[in-house]
């Protein structure tokens, strides 16, 4: 099983899927376009139904290279407090030490460390995740949608999808796990677009 990635973790998260590791020039800077990024979750329910949530504030940013691939810095983060299932009780006891503990440890942090490229379009990013006040390495599995100009506002955009598995145990997170009630490895998807910085400004 891959090591987990935060809720969020991210992350994230992200983007550079097929770069190479950290190598040659910074690359160009990227920002996540919060309108357009998604960290988003399931788990069943005691085994009668998935429960689907999200992370309503993410920031994040990278530097890379579209001529070579390169991806040579990431980092992004998630306001744990944000969360939102469509229930505010859920939401609160998610946000407790259950769960998030997004009381004490607000913000979940991921910062690759490296890539590894599948192809032109698929590949591994992987990092470490600050999460719940402990630090553990997670892979991210992603992919490259596109990039290009944007048809909308004269922007550079860069759009690609993440997946991975957390392990909350991993990260002293086991309420309902012997009970059946919620699963210990939760799905994490990172759906992004992320812009591309003006070098004359």
């Amino acid at each position: 099983m891959r090591r987990p990635v935060g809720l969020l973790a991210c992350l994230l998260m992200l983007v550079g899927v097929m770069m190479v590791p950290k190598t040659g020039d910074a690359g160009t800077r990227w920002r996540l376009d919060p309108e357009h990024t998604t960290v988003m979750f399931e788990a069943p329910h005691i085994g009668y139904a998935r429960i689907f949530g999200l992370f309503q504030r993410v920031e994040g940013e990278f530097d890379f290279d579209e001529s070579t691939r390169a991806l040579t810095y990431l980092r992004v983060k998630v306001d744990l407090d944000s969360v939102f299932t469509n229930n505010q009780r859920r939401d609160r006891h998610l946000r407790s030490e259950d769960f998030l503990d997004a009381y004490d440890h607000r913000i979940a942090e991921f910062v690759m460390t490296d890539a590894d490229p599948g192809s032109n379009t698929t590949g591994q990013i992987i990092g470490d995740l600050r999460f719940r006040g402990m630090t553990k390495p997670v892979t991210l599995d992603v992919t490259l949608n596109r990039i290009g100009p944007y048809p909308f506002g004269g922007n550079y955009v860069l759009g690609a999808s993440a997946t991975t598995v957390i392990r909350r145990s991993d990260f002293g997170s086991s309420y309902g796990v012997a009970e059946g009630w919620v699963p210990d490895e939760i799905p994490v998807r990172i759906e992004i677009e992320a812009i591309r910085e003006d070098p004359a400004r």
